[in-house]
């Protein structure tokens, strides 16, 4: 087992693992701490706690310290830069006749380099524009082309439902979402119903996922001949949501009607074997006249 905490850098963002050493520290601590970008400012959303080894990526950096007065007037400050980091940068790249488009700026804890986010349909040969913003700021530059989901998160907005989006106010990290998902949950696959700000599918047809798929596989499909308490029919509709299934069910003189009956209520009739597969049973003379020599 690993001692462990949880601090994450943004506002919604990844939570990383930290060694707490012997420090105290509290849920919503802000805390001084090593990376591999070097040392930067977070805060503590895990308490201290101990998790398998397997959990923890090696080796596991330590917290330096609690952040004081200074560190959290620095942090002030570096938002101030990043401002006009996002300003100058917007004016270079706009000189440099560039088609980009800035999404961010952010400045690490110690200042020793700068992150800027962009956008973009391809690839982008901007070195140029680096050698020019490192005249310009003195320090270690980075550009970092971004996708559309990671502009929707660092962007923001509200989403079709009138909230605002998931990825910008509790999701941590992306999941993968498919097209089958909207298909399972029998949704329109008209690309303006199931897509978000970013124009990628919504990753809310994620969180009900789970449950959808485990009553697919329990739900009879549309046009199963079934057995029923009142007697043989045929699915006119399956909801995946209540677990109830609408029977066709026929009547003495010709017609229909219509009934509601709960999935653990019906069972579907056997369907038999399959077509193009051959009845599993003793071998006919006929086989054995095809496998003998003598047939070829």
């Amino acid at each position: 087992m690993s001692f462990i905490i949880g601090v994450r850098f943004a506002e919604v963002g990844k939570i990383y693992y930290f060694d707490p050493g012997k420090l105290e520290l509290q849920l919503d601590d802000k805390v001084i701490v090593e990376t591999a970008r070097g040392v930067e400012f977070g805060e503590v959303v895990l308490a201290p706690r101990e998790v398998e080894e397997s959990q923890v990526t090696k080796p596991l950096k330590k917290v330096l310290r609690k952040a004081d007065e200074r560190d959290l007037k620095k942090i002030e400050a570096n938002k101030q830069k990043e401002r006009e980091a996002f300003r100058t940068c917007s004016e270079r790249i706009a000189k440099h006749k560039m088609d980009m488009k800035l999404i961010d700026v952010e400045y690490t804890f110690d200042g020793n380099k700068i992150i800027f986010y962009f956008t973009a349909e391809g690839r982008v040969d901007f070195r140029e524009l680096v050698k020019d913003l490192a005249s310009v700021f003195k320090t270690r530059i980075e550009l970092r082309q971004i996708g559309v989901r990671d502009e929707a998160k660092k962007i923001g907005g509200l989403g079709p439902c009138g909230r605002p989006c998931c990825c910008s106010a509790f999701l941590g990290d992306f999941q993968p979402v498919s097209i089958k998902m909207a298909k399972e949950q029998n949704l329109s696959l008209s690309p303006t119903k199931i897509s978000g700000l970013c124009g990628r599918l919504m990753c809310c047809l994620n969180y009900e996922q789970e449950h959808y798929h485990d009553m697919c596989r329990k739900l009879p499909r549309v046009g199963h001949a079934v057995k029923t308490p009142d007697g043989p029919g045929e699915v006119a509709d399956a909801n995946a949501l209540t677990g109830k299934v609408k029977v066709k069910m026929p009547l003495e003189d010709g017609t229909f009607e219509f009934v509601v009956y709960d999935h653990s209520e019906i069972r579907v009739k056997d369907a038999g074997p399959r077509k193009g597969k051959k009845k599993e049973g003793k071998e006919t003379a006929a086989d054995r006249e095809i496998k003998s020599p003598e047939g070829k």
